[in-house]
This record gives C-alpha cells, sequence and structure tokens, in this order.
C-alpha cells in the first residue's frame, strides 16, 4: 500500500485520517508494508500496530504538525514514571514486529515546542511529544530513516525487548532542549549500530527508572557499536535514571565529536540501582570538556537538591545506595580535550569497584576554556587536569598517557586498592 502526498490529502491539509487507516488496514490483514511514497506529508500523532512496517521511500518526508491538539493525551512512562503524557509523534504500546525503514525523513518540527519550553508557558497540559515513543513492545527495527527536530527525546523505546536500530540518522539543534538521541528505559536485548547522532542533549543515554518509578526494570544486555555522535551532553550515557540497573553493555568503534563528555554514568542517593559489566573499546573522542566521568552526587532535577545528594560523608547504606561496577575501559584516545582527562567518583559507602582503564591516550586543547568535569555540587571550573578518582577501591589503571596535563597526571581521595602502571605524561 503506497500513499503519495498529492492524492491522499484531507481538507485540513493534512494526512492523518489517511495513513492511521492504512496502518490500521494492513494490520486487520495481519500486517505488511505501509509505503510512504515521494512528497512532504503533514500529519499529526499516528499509532504504530503489529506486523507492519512503515517505510519511507527516497524523498518522502513525514512531517509533524506542531499542534498540541494533533498529539491526545496517552497514558504512558516518561522519565520512568508512568503518567499522561502527549502522544509521540509515532506511537505504539504492547505490540510485536514493529518495523520503521527507508531512507525517507521523519521531521517532528519541534521549534514551536522548544519555544513554549524555553518560556515556561503553561501552554501544554503533558510533557511534549518524543519524535518514536515505542512502549512495553517486543521485536522493534528502526533502520535507514533520517529523525530531525524532534520535540523532545528523539527515539525513546520503553520496556521493549528485541530492539534493533541501524543505519539511522538523528539531526537535532545543538541548543534544542533535552532532545537526546536514542533514550532505551528498561529494555533488554537491544542493538544500535552504524548511526549519526546529532543532538541537543545525550546522544545514546540508557536508563532504567528513578526512585518513583514502582517497578524496578532493568535496561540490560546493550550493544552500541560503529556510530558518530556529535554535540550533545554525552556520549553514550548511563542515568541519571538507573533505579532499575544497567547491565551488560558493550560500547565499540565509535567516534564522539564535540559532545560535553564521552561515556558518561551518571547517578545520585536515593535512585538505587546497579551499574555493572560495562566494557567500552575502540572509542576516538575530540573536542570534549571530560572524556570518562561517573559522577554519583549528580544535582540535577527537582531530587538532586535533597541534603544527602551533595554530602561527602559516609552515609548508611540502604536500598536508595547506588552501586557501580566492572567498568573496564580499553583502546581510547581523546583529543583536544578542555577541562579534565578523567573523573571518576563513587560514594563513601558504596566505593567503585572493579575498575580498569588501559591502553588510553588523553591531549589537551591548546588554549582550553574552563569547564567542571561534571555537574555536581562543589565542582570548580578546571583545565589541563589529569585523572582525578574518588572513593575508589579496587582499579586498575595502565597504559595511561596523559598530554598537556597541569599539575599531577592522577590524583586520588578516599580511594583503596588502586593500580598504576604506565601512567604519566
Amino acid at each position: 500500500m503506497t500513499l503519495t502526498d498529492a492524492s491522499h490529502v484531507a481538507a485540513d491539509g493534512l494526512a492523518t485520517d489517511r495513513l492511521q487507516w492504512s496502518i490500521d488496514a494492513a494490520a486487520s490483514r495481519g500486517g505488511g508494508r505501509v509505503v510512504v511514497g515521494p512528497g512532504v506529508h503533514r500529519t499529526g500523532a499516528l499509532r504504530l500496530r503489529s506486523h507492519i512496517d512503515l517505510h519511507l521511500e527516497p524523498g518522502a518526508v513525514l512531517q509533524f504538525v506542531p499542534d498540541p491538539a494533533l498529539y491526545p493525551p496517552v497514558e504512558a512512562r516518561w522519565e520512568g514514571v508512568l503518567g499522561t503524557v502527549h502522544s509521540p509523534c509515532l506511537y505504539a504500546h504492547g505490540e510485536s514486529g514493529i518495523a520503521i525503514t527507508g531512507p525517507g525523513i521523519i521531521d517532528g518540527a519541534g521549534a514551536t515546542w522548544w519555544e513554549t519550553f524555553r518560556e515556561r508557558r503553561n501552554e501544554l497540559a503533558h510533557p511534549r511529544p518524543t519524535l518514536i515513543g515505542l512502549h512495553e513492545c517486543d521485536r522493534v527495527m528502526i533502520r535507514d530513516v533520517e529523525l530531525r527536530n524532534s520535540p523532545a527525546w528523539t527515539v525513546h523505546p520503553a520496556r521493549c525487548e528485541d530492539v534493533s536500530i541501524t543505519g539511522v540518522r538523528i539531526q537535532n539543534p545543538a541548543d534544542s532542549p533535552n532532545t537526546d538521541g536514542i533514550d532505551p528505559e528498561s529494555c533488554r536485548n537491544v542493538r544500535i549500530s552504524d548511526c549519526h547522532i546529532d543532538v541537543g542533549d545525550d546522544c545514546i543515554a540508557l536508563k532504567a527508572g528513578t526512585e518513583r518509578t514502582s517497578e524496578r526494570i532493568p535496561c540490560e544486555n546493550v550493544a552500541v557499536t560503529n556510530c558518530t555522535m556529535v554535540h550533545g551532553h554525552g556520549g553514550v550515557v548511563l542515568g541519571s535514571e538507573m533505579a532499575g540497573g544497567v547491565r551488560n553493555v558493550v560500547i565499540s568503534n565509535c567516534v564522539f565529536q564535540s559532545t560535553d563528555r564521552g561515556i558518561r554514568i551518571k547517578t545520585r542517593r536515593g535512585r538505587g540501582g546497579l551499574i555493572e559489566n560495562v566494557r567500552v573499546s575502540g572509542i576516538v573522542m575530540d573536542d570534549v570538556i571530560c572524556p570518562f566521568t561517573v559522577n554519583s552526587f549528580y544535582h540535577c532535577g527537582p531530587e538532586g537538591r535533597a541534603p544527602q545528594v551533595s554530602d561527602r560523608s559516609r552515609l548508611p547504606v540502604g536500598a536508595g545506595t547506588p552501586r557501580i561496577c566492572g567498568l573496564h575501559v580499553a583502546h581510547v584516545s581523546a583529543t583536544r580535550v578542555r577541562a579534565g582527562a578523567a573523573h571518576l567518583f563513587g560514594l563513601p559507602e558504596a566505593p567503585l569497584t572493579d575498575i580498569t582503564l588501559d591502553d588510553v591516550s588523553v591531549s589537551f586543547a591548546d588554549d582550553p576554556l574552563p569547564g567542571v568535569p561534571e555537574m555536581a555540587d562543589g565542582l570548580e571550573p578546571v583545565t589541563r587536569e589529569g585523572l582525578r578518582l574518588g572513593f575508589v577501591q579496587d582499579a586498575t589503571l595502565s597504559r595511561l598517557r596523559v598530554r598537556g596535563v597541569q599539575g599531577d597526571v592522577l590524583t586520588l581521595e578516599e580511594c583503596d586498592g588502586v593500580s598504576s602502571d604506565g601512567v604519566g605524561r
């Protein structure tokens, strides 16, 4: 079934009804491919069904109109909490065998949504739409499409299983708010490969709910490979929503260009959860504030203002204590670094454990502007700072070279069992 721009436009200038009819009709027959032909197809929110491949041909533009009335409220998860949100532009819940494919363009027309958000106007009754929001689905494939101007997060699979995202190009302005690239939340068996991501927030962020999430479901078995990432607050990020835990993650053969941070883990007290068994290898970074950060004192968001979040003294261990172990980084180079070589901090009551950095080369920019390595209280802007580790237990650092550092190459704060062999300038 093929749609063209000229033959399927309603009197209001929108193709919403016809597009949705085509999706539903194919689903009623057991599934199939709905082909969006060349031309601009202006539409509101669309709901995907099981066993449907929404395929955009070359020259096809699926353009979502920024009118809140076209995105009716649905019950879905936002930052781990079930609530009412504006429907994602492309939305599915509880479906199986969903595909979004083809070399066409999906444009979220985010500028109007961003302006409303920046001005803090009370025109939106619910959070902004994500561009692609897939909730509690299995066997999901997104391949070859170009995604632009998302109103909020771009691709958000939540509680999905068997997710493949391949050859996708994501383009959101560098200053667009909260336009993360790909955010798998409490998903299992996720493959992200051969994508180019240029966004206004984290390029890829693995999430697993907050302290307000009733069911703690991990994000696990995730492979990220052969991707290029530009701008954004982080290249590949774990957290800060990690109450359900994040485990079994491989990040390999990627390039990060001008991301604020490279490999980034962020969490805080009260959130709980365990991050474990993360392997990073074959990464090239350029023009980043800090290549590697683990921040257990992340202060952003309302819960980040609680006094215990920034407290650097040892507090009692409980269900809300986050833990991080098994982070292994190898064969990484970072050039034109601005602030520090690494900032890795656990908690006094829950140190980072089983940490390795091997064959890592860091060189600083010729005249870097000062930068804060991470978002935590008490940190001052720095330039050319070496590796700073705090509350770390059991770490091995080997074959690390930091060129252009000012001061010590390695600074340890309240650490135990840190072995450094071949760490120098």
